[in-house]
């Protein structure tokens, strides 16, 4: 498996940004990077996707046109640049790894999680 270490998130006021990154370690080869989060007493959303091979991104309704996902293949990182931020958009944010591709949006096709980074979104 490979180790995920999430980082970047923290407070912000609605309207406002954050930069979220995932630095990868451990196997290094991985065919796709998600982008989740859950909030308390919710289920884990898929937020964001980007395959790692082709840059090929992918992206929940709530946060399209708001959001960019992308990669630093040298860095092993991906990042997730919210913008426009609302407080629904408060949650814990997770990364994982599909080692097969798929750039889905179910949780259960990514094998590798990370601890997770905290974005709180006061109103």
């Amino acid at each position: 498996q490979v180790q995920l270490i999430e980082s970047g998130g923290g407070l912000v006021q609605a309207g406002g940004s954050l930069r979220l990154s995932c630095v990868a370690s451990g196997r290094t080869f991985f065919s796709a990077v998600g982008w989740f989060r859950q909030a308390p007493g919710q289920q884990r959303d898929f937020v964001a996707g980007i395959r790692w091979d082709s840059g090929t991104t992918t992206y929940a309704n709530s946060v399209r046109g708001r959001s960019t996902i992308s990669r630093d293949n040298a860095k092993n990182t991906v990042y997730l640049q919210m913008n426009s931020l609302k407080p629904e958009d408060t949650a814990v944010y997770y990364c994982a790894a599909d080692p097969r591709g798929r750039l889905t949006s179910r949780s259960d096709d990514y094998d590798s999680w990370g601890q997770g980074t905290q974005v709180t979104v006061s109103s």
